[in-house]
């Protein structure tokens, strides 16, 4: 979409972003060069890792974060002439530097860097952590389902557990930590992700019987319509008979079947020895229903062969946001820090290397002075972990695909050490050591 008729950002915002500005601009501290920093002081409580998520749709939005008219009315009501002014020229003009989108990222890492003058990065705060903070605890929560699967097909089924606007980020940021497919369409649109869909329990009791004929009704004109591949839901009256009825409508060959509440273990097992039985061996089932990533861990060794999950995906199972802050780091090259009680920061632009053994595996993150050499890894390969992504407020040319992120995120779980893929409470997975 083209910039000029694309929505404006600019109000996806805090008022007091707009009203430090205006001081700014006032004292004239507004052009001082500036450094903030993107980072978690520490993960979830008891999480060992997360996932950078929500690059790309931040840059997308940085780009329309313009200040016209309609936005000047809005802000008008509470700024002077001068700054009204100031941001109808407002165009991002510094550099911006940051994790790759489906990096890991561990307590401290300067996932994002923006350097310019206090006044462009200041606006910037919001914008950054609404969406980072987001996509990162929901890309966050949808790894640690992906590795309890253990390969199975993973299916994001949670827009009617979020905002509207919220789920097909949701769904963006579930594919790419290893999700399969979503069922939201509007993801499917924007982002690509690969979209699936079964049925509903509504349309099973639309075809209600009292001598039980409707259900296999119901399942009937679904093959008809949608072909015998299709996945026809089970549970909405008794089990056992609904898949009996499944298979005499659709033959051995349908698709799958979908189990979305009671005991989900103890069924698996049955609907599988009864379609075994029933010649549907390569009938495929598909549990939902509250799941997350404990009760996935506890059906691995069940016969299941995909999962639906929606309400705890969507809010980050137990952790709604990564807890990502965006800090005043450096003030004309002179390092600032905050000192206030457990907000403590680290003041001076920074890099960060992650070791790692031959094997792959990682062992350490160091951070350290953006001006510094790099710090020797010793016995251990190392790998540069922020890249740039703007200059002169124009995007770096080829940034990664959400495919080639969703890459990225594949890799980095399997570098982790065995006990960073663990779902018990623990330390991170790797120490972060800053160096001087």
């Amino acid at each position: 979409m083209p910039i000029d008729t694309a929505p404006s950002t600019a109000l996806l915002t805090d008022q007091y972003e707009l009203t430090m500005l205006a001081a700014a601009l006032a004292d004239g501290s507004g052009s001082r060069r500036c450094s903030f920093e993107v980072f978690a002081r520490r993960l979830p409580d008891g999480r060992r890792y997360g996932v950078v998520a929500g690059t790309a749709r931040l840059l997308d939005a940085l780009a329309r974060f313009r200040f016209g008219e309609p936005e000047v009315e809005i802000v008008g009501k509470f700024l002077d002439e001068r700054t009204l002014d100031w941001l109808r020229n407002y165009r991002f003009s510094g550099d911006i530097d940051g994790y790759r989108e489906g990096e890991l990222y561990f307590p401290g890492s300067p996932i994002l860097t923006v350097r310019g003058t206090f006044a462009e990065g200041v606006l910037l705060e919001t914008l950054a952590l609404s969406i980072l903070n987001h996509d990162s605890a929901i890309a966050s929560a949808a790894a640690r389902m992906v590795s309890a699967a253990d390969g199975r097909t993973m299916i994001e089924m949670g827009s009617r557990r979020t905002h509207e606007m919220a789920a097909p980020a949701s769904s963006r940021a579930a594919y790419l930590a290893g999700f399969t497919a979503t069922s939201n369409l509007e993801a499917v649109r924007r982002y690509g992700v690969p979209g699936t869909g079964t049925s509903a329990h509504a349309f099973v009791l639309l075809h209600f019987d009292t001598d039980g004929a409707g259900e296999a009704e119901a399942f009937r004109t679904q093959v008809e319509v949608q072909g015998v591949g299709t996945t026809l839901l089970v549970d909405t009256y008794d089990i056992t008979e609904g898949v009996k009825t499944a298979i005499e409508v659709a033959g051995p060959e349908l698709g799958g079947v979908r189990i979305d509440s009671g005991d989900l273990g103890v069924l698996a097992r049955q609907v599988r020895q009864q379609l075994d039985d029933l010649g549907a061996t390569k009938t495929k089932i598909v549990l939902s229903g509250d799941l997350d990533e404990y009760a996935i861990a506890a059906l691995r060794a069940e016969p299941v062969d995909a999962y639906g999950v929606g309400t705890s995906l969507v809010t980050g199972s137990g952790a709604p946001t990564a807890g990502m802050v965006y800090k005043l780091v450096e003030v004309d090259g002179v390092p600032v820090a905050k000192r206030s009680s457990h907000k403590e920061s680290r003041g001076g632009t920074k890099r960060a290397v992650r070791l790692s053994r031959d094997t792959g595996t990682i062992v350490e993150e160091l951070i350290f002075p953006a001006g510094s050499p790099q710090p020797d890894g010793g016995e251990f390969q190392s790998r540069e972990l922020q890249t740039p992504l703007v200059r002169g407020g124009e995007l770096v040319p080829e940034l990664p695909t959400l495919e080639q992120s969703r890459e990225l995120v594949a890799r980095g779980l399997v570098s982790l050490p065995w006990e960073g893929l663990k779902l018990s409470r623990g330390e991170p997975a790797i120490p972060t050591t800053y160096s001087s």
